[in-house]
């Protein structure tokens, strides 16, 4: 499948999310500007950073009214021990299958070894308005994504 670019609109997908619960995309899309931010893996130094970064600036997305999801292809205990550890307060999904990044079309990084790390931002209408592919800048993708949030709510 072809990567997803700006103007498309996000696919809709289902997940389990970090308390093993059913998530499924439809709930949001279409309702509140969305962040999906695919990740390597739980725990590692550069995932940790910016998720953290996301947790530090959490409240300015959700003031905005969006929402940020993140995914990786940790299982959900892991998702569990990551969230718990950090404090995260954001909906972390388990892509076991890569099915949600194969949907996206995240390519991956670090000459094929690593899942890649892409930021989506999205419109309320599920329409994608940036797309940040950065692996050696994991906290760089905070300020783009919020930047591109209130562009969308300006």
């Amino acid at each position: 499948m072809a990567a997803l670019q700006k103007g498309d609109k996000i696919p809709h997908f289902k997940a389990k999310d970090t308390n093993g619960n059913d998530f499924d995309s439809a709930t949001l899309l279409g309702k509140k500007p969305l962040v999906v931010y695919f990740y390597p893996k739980d725990n590692t130094p550069g995932c940790t950073a910016q998720a953290c970064s996301f947790r530090d600036q959490y409240e300015d997305f959700t003031d905005l009214g969006a929402e940020v999801i993140g995914v990786s292809s940790d299982s959900v205990a892991s998702h569990q021990k990551f969230a718990k550890q950090y404090q995260l307060p954001f909906i972390l999904l388990s892509d076991a299958n890569k099915k949600i990044r194969k949907l996206f079309g995240v390519p991956t990084g670090l000459l094929g070894l690593l899942p890649g790390r892409v930021t989506y931002v999205a419109d309320k209408n599920g329409i994608i308005q940036l797309i940040f592919d950065s692996s050696m800048m994991p906290t760089k993708h905070i300020p783009k994504a919020l930047e591109a949030i209130r562009k969308l709510v300006s």
